[in-house]
C-alpha cells in the first residue's frame, strides 16, 4: 500500500535534482543573456554623460549591489533547489489528492498528465500574455502593476486548465467517449478562457525599441526552457518512481502470496 509519507519523499528528491538540473540549464543558457542585457544598461548610462551640446557631464556615482554577479550565479542554483523540492512536495500532494479523480489506471501516465498540466497552466499561460523581460528592461515604478497580473494570469492558466478538463468529462458523459470530441471541446474551453483573459488583462511593454530584439528573445526562451526543463524531469521523474513502487509492491504481494 503507497503512503503519503512515501509519495512526498520521492516528490521532494525528484524535485531536488530536477531543480538542480533546470538551474544548470538557466546557468548554461540564461546568464549570458543576462550579462549581454547588464552591458547595454551600462553602456547607456555612460552615454548618459553628456549633454545635448556634447560637454561631459559628471556621471553619477552607482550604487554597489548588494550581491555581486559571482554571488547571484551561485544563488541561481540555490534558488531553482529550493524551488525544484517545494514544487515536487506540491506536486506530490496534489498527485495524491487528484489521484482518483484522474481517468487513468496508470500512476505513471496519471503523474505525466499533471505535471503537463501544471506547466500549460503555471508556466505557458502566463508567458505567452506575459514574456519576461532581461533586469535592463522594466520601470520600476510598474514593478507592481507587472506582479500581480502576472499572479493574476497564473491563477486564469489553472482555472483553464480545470475548465478544459471539466469541459472533456461533461463532452464524455454527453456525447460518448470519443477521444477526438473530449479533446476538441475540452481544448475549445480552455482556449476560451484563456483567450477572455488575454482581452481583458492589461497590456504592458515596457521594452525600449533600441533594446535587440534578438537578445530579449533569446532570454524569454532561455527563462521559458529552463521552466520546461524544471516541468519535465519533475514528470517523467515522478512517473518513474511511482511507477517502481508500483513494481515494488506487487512483487512484495506476490512473495507474500
Amino acid at each position: 500500500m503507497r503512503t503519503f509519507g512515501s509519495l512526498l519523499v520521492r516528490g521532494l528528491i525528484v524535485g531536488l535534482f530536477a531543480g538542480l538540473l533546470a538551474g544548470t540549464f538557466a546557468y548554461v543558457m540564461g546568464e549570458p543573456r543576462i550579462d549581454s542585457a547588464i552591458a547595454i544598461e551600462e553602456a547607456a548610462g555612460a552615454a548618459h554623460t553628456h549633454d545635448a551640446a556634447g560637454n561631459t557631464v559628471p556621471a553619477e556615482a552607482e550604487e554597489e549591489p548588494l550581491v555581486s554577479r559571482d554571488g547571484q550565479r551561485a544563488g541561481l542554483f540555490l534558488a531553482t533547489t529550493l524551488y525544484g523540492v517545494a514544487l515536487g512536495g506540491i506536486f506530490a500532494v496534489g498527485f495524491t489528492l487528484l489521484r482518483r479523480r484522474l481517468r487513468t489506471t496508470s500512476d505513471s501516465y496519471a503523474a505525466l498528465g499533471l505535471a503537463a498540466a501544471g506547466f500549460v497552466g503555471i508556466v505557458l499561460v502566463p508567458f505567452l500574455k506575459y514574456p519576461p523581460n532581461p533586469p535592463a528592461v522594466g520601470d520600476p515604478e510598474t514593478i507592481t502593476k507587472r506582479t500581480v497580473t502576472y499572479l493574476l494570469t497564473l491563477v486564469i492558466g489553472l482555472l483553464a486548465v480545470w475548465a478544459g478538463v471539466a469541459a472533456a468529462r461533461w463532452a464524455a458523459a454527453r456525447l460518448g467517449e470519443t477521444p477526438w470530441i473530449r479533446l476538441a471541446v475540452g481544448g475549445a474551453a480552455f482556449l476560451a478562457t484563456v483567450v477572455a483573459a488575454y482581452l481583458i488583462l492589461p497590456a504592458i511593454n515596457e521594452v525600449p525599441g533600441s533594446f535587440p530584439a534578438t537578445l530579449l528573445w533569446q532570454f524569454r526562451f532561455a527563462s521559458l526552457g529552463t521552466q520546461a526543463t524544471l516541468w519535465l524531469l519533475l514528470g517523467f521523474g515522478y512517473a518513474a518512481a511511482v511507477d517502481r513502487r508500483t513494481r515494488v509492491s506487487a512483487d512484495a504481494e506476490v512473495a507474500a502470496a
